[in-house]
C-alpha cells in the first residue's frame, strides 16, 4: 500500500462548536501524535480523507503536510469517529510513523466460498490483528471456507499471510466456525415447544379478582 499525500491546516478552535465549525468547512477534526512529538491539533480535507479511506482502507498510510511546518509526517489512522447516519468523519486520531518501522493493526477478513450443505458460518471475528512494516501494511485478507463441514473452524493461522507480515495473535485465535443448521423439522419443533409454553398456566380453583 502506497502512502497518499494530504494537505492539513494548524487547528486553534477546540470542543464541539469548534469542531462543528471544522466540519461545516469540510475538514475533519484530527489530532497527530506520536514518536515523542507534541501532539497537534490539526483539521484535514474531508472529500480527500475520504477518497483514501475508501481506497486504502483504514489502515491507509498519510503523507501528511501540515500548513506552516517544516518538512512532512507520515501517519496512520489510530481511531476514526464517523457518524453511521450522515456518513461522514467526525474526528480522526493519527499516529506518527517512520519508515521501515513496524506497527499493529487490525486487518479486515473476507470469508470465501462455500462451506458444505446444511452448515451455518458464525463469525467470531471480522478482523485480524499482525504486524507489518508501516510502509508495507495489508488492507485486507480473504481465507477460504469452501466445502468445510459443520465442527470446523477459521483460524488466524489458515490466513495466507504476505512476506512481512506477521501474527499479534496466537494462531489458534478462531475468527468462523462452522456449525450444522438447523432442519425444518428442529424448527418447527422448537416453534411448536415456544407455543406449548409461551402462556403461563392457571392453578385449578384460583379465583380471579
Amino acid at each position: 500500500m502506497s502512502e497518499v499525500k494530504i494537505s492539513a491546516e494548524p487547528r486553534t478552535e477546540f470542543g464541539k462548536g469548534g469542531a462543528r465549525r471544522t466540519r461545516r468547512a469540510g475538514l475533519v477534526p484530527a489530532v497527530l501524535y506520536g514518536h515523542g512529538e507534541k501532539p497537534q491539533h490539526i483539521a484535514l480535507p474531508a472529500r480527500e480523507f475520504a477518497a483514501a479511506i475508501r481506497h486504502g482502507g483504514l489502515n491507509q498510510v498519510f503523507t501528511i503536510d501540515v500548513t506552516g511546518n517544516a518538512g512532512i509526517t507520515l501517519a496512520l489512522p489510530k481511531a476514526i469517529q464517523r457518524d453511521p447516519i450522515k456518513d461522514t468523519y467526525e474526528h480522526v486520531d493519527l499516529i506518527i510513523v517512520k519508515r521501515g518501522e513496524k506497527v499493529q493493526v487490525d486487518v479486515p477478513v473476507t470469508l470465501t466460498g462455500e462451506a458444505a450443505r446444511n452448515t451455518l458460518v458464525v463469525n467470531e471475528s471480522n478482523t485480524l490483528a499482525v504486524v507489518a512494516e508501516a510502509m508495507h501494511l495489508p488492507s485486507s485478507f480473504e481465507v477460504s471456507i469452501d466445502g468445510l463441514e459443520a465442527g470446523a473452524q477459521v483460524t488466524a493461522g489458515d490466513v495466507p499471510l504476505p512476506q512481512g507480515t506477521e501474527l499479534a495473535v496466537e494462531p489458534g485465535f478462531v475468527l468462523a466456525i462452522i456449525s450444522q443448521a438447523q432442519t425444518a423439522e428442529q424448527l418447527e419443533g422448537g416453534e411448536s415447544a415456544e407455543g406449548e409454553g409461551g402462556e403461563p398456566a392457571t392453578a385449578e380453583g384460583a379465583s380471579e379478582e
